[in-house]
């Protein structure tokens, strides 16, 4: 079943999407956010092992790829371990789609996620939605050392090359969103990048400023 795209946003209208490139700040923002306002969070990184479980290796095959260890993930080729992860996060939009009209029915919801420009003129209106950036070289550093990311820190350190494995990493995040980087820059739509004088408050006033959220934000009762 395949739903049009009006049909989509009028069942997602009460869904915000903070997305962007990796270390952009799209969990923290989206943390408090929904902590200030009373909103749900919908993590899609969280969901990954439920929508595991539920998925078919004949329709989600990216999904149900196994590794036997970190050599064997981090040793694929770039371009290989690019499209992997794109094809996962393809085969995973379903079930985000299905959770998120379930949960936004009579709340908003705020989703973390990993959108691409096509994807939010599918999904939503450019009011519903905040790109949040960082330049997508040599990341990996960055992105192991959250305290949210410590599987991840650990599994690329049971490498037998951590070096290596983190060049790969590194090579595979900016093949995969330097592209995607540039178009947000020159799209139409909100988007801010993260500096090294960019403070967390400046950038959650921001996204509140465009979402039009204030202290007098409307309650769920009057959604």
């Amino acid at each position: 079943m395949i739903l049009q795209d009006n049909i989509l946003k009028e069942y997602l209208k009460n869904v915000y999407f903070i997305t962007g490139t990796p270390c952009g700040g799209k969990t923290t923002i989206s943390q408090m956010l929904a902590k200030k306002h009373h909103f749900v969070v919908y993590n899609i990184d969280e969901m990954f092992p439920i929508h595991q479980k539920m998925s078919d290796v004949k329709y989600q095959p990216s999904m149900n790829q196994n590794f036997q260890n970190a050599d064997e993930f981090f040793g694929r080729p770039v371009e290989e371990y690019r499209k992997w992860l794109v094809d996962n996060t393809r085969e995973q939009l379903d079930f985000v789609l299905l959770d998120l009209i379930r949960l936004s029915q009579n709340q908003i919801v705020i989703c973390d996620c990993h959108l691409t420009v096509e994807d939010a003129e599918r999904l939503t209106d450019a009011a519903r939605i905040a790109f949040l950036l960082h330049d997508p070289t040599h990341l990996i550093d960055e992105y192991c050392n959250r305290l949210d990311h410590l599987d991840f820190y650990n599994f690329i350190h049971s490498s037998t090359d951590v070096e290596k494995a983190k060049m790969t990493c590194n090579e595979t995040l900016k093949l995969l969103n330097t592209e995607y980087y540039q178009k947000i820059k020159s799209s139409s739509y909100f988007w801010l990048e993260r500096k090294e004088d960019s403070t967390v408050d400046a950038t959650l006033h921001s996204v509140e400023q465009h979402f039009h959220w204030d202290e007098t934000i409307i309650p769920n009762s009057q959604i």
